[in-house]
């Protein structure tokens, strides 16, 4: 029984699961916080490319 009740405390003393936790939720905020530039953004970001385009294939060669 002491045996069960010593694996039982290891189990509960072990920290691992909560920092992999940690660095999911710390992923998800970046990946929200990407996602939210994107979508503000996209749009003048794809002319922005939409110009340079049209300059580059412009200019003199």
């Amino acid at each position: 029984m002491t045996k069960l009740t010593s694996k039982l405390h290891a189990f509960i003393a072990d920290k691992k699961g909560a920092t992999a936790i940690e660095y999911g939720l710390i992923a998800a905020g970046i990946a929200v916080g990407i996602s939210v530039v994107v979508f503000a953004f996209g749009g003048d970001l794809a002319q922005l490319f939409t110009d340079m385009s049209t300059q580059l294939q412009q200019r003199p060669a």
